[in-house]
Parts: C-alpha cells; structure tokens; sequence
C-alpha cells in the first residue's frame, strides 16, 4: 500500500457477514469492522437470517455506525450460511467482497491484510488459513472439534488436490473473493463451507494470510451431526469423481484380496500368510490401476513412476503390517470369521491410503510450483509492461 501516491483513493470492500441470532455480537462486529477499515471504502452487510431481534439491533446501530452498514433480512432463507453469502455476494456494493462469521472468532483487525494481500495482484481469493504459519485453530472448542476440522480438511483436500493445491485451510469462513472471478449462478450453496464450494467451482487464483482463530464471545456454534452429515454429502456432490474412482478400484482390490485369501486358506494355508500374500498382490494391482484411471491427470507434476511405486508400495506395505495385526486381534478377540475381520479393516484402511496418495504420492514436485509461480509472475510483467505501452 506505501507505493500509492498521496490523496489516492484506496478501492473498498463490502464485508459481507451472515448472521443467525448474533444480536449480541452485533456491536462488537460493527465497532472492530469500522476501526479496521477506518482509512478504506468499504461497508458492512448483514445477511440476517435469525429468528430473534438481530435485525432491529443491526437496524438501531447502523444509524450511529462509522461506516456504512446495511440490512439484508431474508424471510426464507435458502441454502442456510451459504446461501446467505451468495446473496451477499450478489447484493455488495464493491465488488471486493470479504465472508467472516458473526460469532467474533474471525478477527475483524485482519481485514487490512486480506486487502492488502489481495492488492498484490496475484490472487482472487485470500482465505485466513489457520494452518500456515503465524495461524492458530485454538478457538476450536476441545481436542474433538480440533481433530474434526483437520481430518475434515485433510479429506477435502484429498479428494480436489489440484483445486485445492494452494489452498491450507479450504474450509475456513473468512476470506476474501473478487466476485468478478465468481459466477454466483453456478454456486450451489449447501449449508456451511461455501469457501469450498467457490474454489471448486471457480477457476481462481488462491494466497492466503495467517489467522488466530478465536474464542466465541456469545451465542453456540451451529455445527452438529446433522451439518457434518451435510457436508459429507455436498462432498460427495462436488466431487463424484477421483475418490470415487479409487473407492471403485479399491473395492475390485478388496475383492480380489478376499478371493485370494479364501483360496489360499482352503489349500490348506495358514490364514495370516495368507492375507500377506493377497495384500501384496493387490497393492501391486490397485497401483497400476490407479495409475491408468484415478491419478492419470496429476502424473506429470508428481514424482517419477519409480519414486510413485516406491512410496506407494511402502505406505501400502506399512499399513497391512499394522492392519494384519489388527485383523488377527478381531479374529482372536471377537471370534469372527477371518474373512469378516478382513473386510471390516480394508474399509479402514481405504480412506488412510486415499489420503496418502492424493496428498503425498501424487503431490506437485516442489520444482513443478516454482515454475508455475514464475509463469505466472512472467505472466503479470507483461500483462504491465502492455498496458504501460
């Protein structure tokens, strides 16, 4: 910001923030917005959506506030906090737009840094991550909700590595999107995670800032069984695709493995041999196959095929020691037949390797993410150097 001459006007953001019974919050969200932007254009909007007298409170305090805030009630919401964004997105008046929640655990002091990082030029979207460096998840309520959000993102990111590549943290809720890179038609809002449902959908250029996540000051998460239910199923919607395909051909290999098994066990073999035997014939296979059907389009950035191989054998290798192991144990313990034991720790076992090969296996060569990044800066000098000209 220190290149821009003197008197120049700096573009403004609509903060757009959705809201559900936060009339308590509300004063807070106004007072620390409008200190953070107070040399900036820029507005707040409320997507209201509550039950109680959130909206007369918001109504009452715009009247005094610092800066602009306006009011968008829906009387039948659609498409629950994300829809609510979308309708932001829509509605804001600058078409800098920037997605917090109401609830205070986003830090509203961060909103300059999100516009600077933004105004580097690099980036349409500049999501807070909490898991880059200088970030911090501790608002997380207990070692649960903790555990929940990583696995959560370690899925999603396994199932979208491309999309998702310069993405840490794709399920935060506050961030900040060009709404010129964005079609909201094409949105299909579903509950929480809209963030997601953008990079999926948006060819857009992703930076992120560090955030401290913090502590609700009032008012309960609206996080539950039922949203998490949601989220797996707007999962599976987005992408019905790379993991599909590696369930399938994991499924063919747990078949396969079975099949052996029971073949190997009825010549008379002792059944831990033979689940070692069936295990290394099928990591083999399901390489191979995963090779030609799930991965096929993240070979050229990854590892040579012997490196891949290599990795994949060990994991694969690693995990049926420990998984043997375990199978014996249900044998031993629960007295269920060999067969059932196997097939209850492959389904474990399925989404561990799943993980594995789509973040590590497959994973874009650091050298391949240099290069990107220098096209993309080439790209940026010379888009200058012509407008200059």
């Amino acid at each position: 910001m220190g290149d821009m001459s003197a008197g120049e006007r700096i573009p403004g953001a609509t903060v757009i923030i959705p809201t559900f019974n936060e009339r308590d919050n509300i004063a807070a969200l106004i007072s620390r917005v409008s200190a953070a932007l107070s040399d900036r254009d820029g507005e707040i909007l409320f997507v209201d959506d509550s039950s109680d007298d959130t909206p007369e409170v918001i109504r009452t305090l715009a009247a005094s506030a610092p800066m602009p805030v306006r009011l968008l009630h829906r009387d039948k919401p659609e498409g629950g906090l994300g829809g609510a964004v979308v309708e932001g997105i829509r509605s804001a008046s600058y078409d800098v737009c920037i997605v917090m929640d109401g609830d205070l655990q986003h830090p509203p002091e961060l909103l300059p840094d999100m516009i600077d990082r933004y105004e580097d030029g690099d980036a349409d979207v500049v999501v807070a991550s909490r898991y880059i460096g200088g970030g911090d998840n501790g608002g997380l309520a207990g070692a649960m909700r903790v555990g929940v959000s990583r696995g959560a993102t370690l899925l999603t990111k396994a199932m979208f590595p491309i999309r998702l590549s310069g993405a840490s943290d794709p399920m935060t809720g506050y961030f900040l999107v060009d709404r010129t890179r964005v079609d909201p038609d094409a949105l299909r809002p579903n509950g929480f995670k809209i963030l997601l449902e953008i990079l999926v959908r948006s060819d857009v250029r992703i930076a992120e800032v560090p955030m401290e996540f913090g502590e609700r000051l009032h008012g309960h998460s609206k996080a539950s069984f039922v949203q998490g239910m949601q989220f797996l199923k707007h999962l599976a919607r987005l992408r019905f695709g790379k993991m599909s395909l590696f369930a399938i051909i994991g499924a063919v290999g747990a078949l396969a493995n079975l099949v052996i098994m029971w073949a190997l066990t009825h010549l008379g073999m002792e059944y831990v041999w033979a689940a070692i035997i069936a295990a290394e014939v099928t990591i083999v296979g399901n390489f191979i196959l995963q090779e030609r059907y799930v991965f096929n389009d993240m070979r050229g950035d990854a590892q040579g095929i012997a490196v891949r191989f290599a990795q994949s054998f060990t994991f694969n290798n690693v995990e049926a020691a420990v998984r043997i192991p375990i199978l014996a144990l249900m044998v031993e313990s629960w007295h269920i037949s060999s067969i059932l034991a196997a097939a209850i720790s492959l389904v474990a076992a399925f989404f561990v390797r799943f993980l594995f090969h789509s973040l590590v296996v497959y994973a874009p060569r650091r050298s391949v993410r240099q290069v990107r990044k220098a096209e993309e800066r080439r790209a940026r000098l010379e888009a200058e150097t012509a407008a200059a000209e």
